[in-house]
């Protein structure tokens, strides 16, 4: 189900709990959210849709990839850039690695580890931040 855009900073503000496979309807509404706004959006975070769980999804290329419970536990060539969010108006400076390792889970609760680099570690970056109350 497409979900309204949370605007109140003092939400997002908050760090997400960790998630679970109870969380599954939340995993499908953040990904029909996300594509009902691919025009301005690359990647959301659950706190995006409402609900403080540490569950992203993130496009790269055609697909719309959830993430549970991610982490990122390697980075390396640290570089300033400037980012929009879709829940807050105009852009922000903040500091991102161009490599990360990131352990999650996948949409069936089954561990993953990846490295990704460039644009997709950008907006990966970004989520994680949002799981976190980081707001950029």
């Amino acid at each position: 189900m497409i979900k309204p855009i949370m605007r109140d900073v003092m939400f997002l503000s908050r760090p997400s709990e960790k998630a679970s496979p109870a969380d599954t309807q939340v995993i499908t509404d953040l990904v029909d959210t996300l594509n009902a706004h691919l025009d301005g959006c690359v990647g959301m975070a659950a706190n995006m849709i409402g609900v403080h769980k540490r569950i992203i999804v993130v496009r790269m290329g055609p697909i719309s990839m959830p993430m549970v419970n991610p982490e990122i536990v390697a980075e390396s060539g640290e570089y300033e850039t400037e980012e929009g969010c879709l829940s807050l108006m105009g852009g922000r400076k903040c500091k991102r690695w161009q490599t990360i390792e990131v352990s999650y889970q996948d949409a069936a609760f089954l561990p993953r580890r990846q490295k990704y680099t460039g644009w997709i570690a950008q907006i990966i970056q970004h989520e994680i931040d949002h799981c976190n109350g980081v707001i950029i």
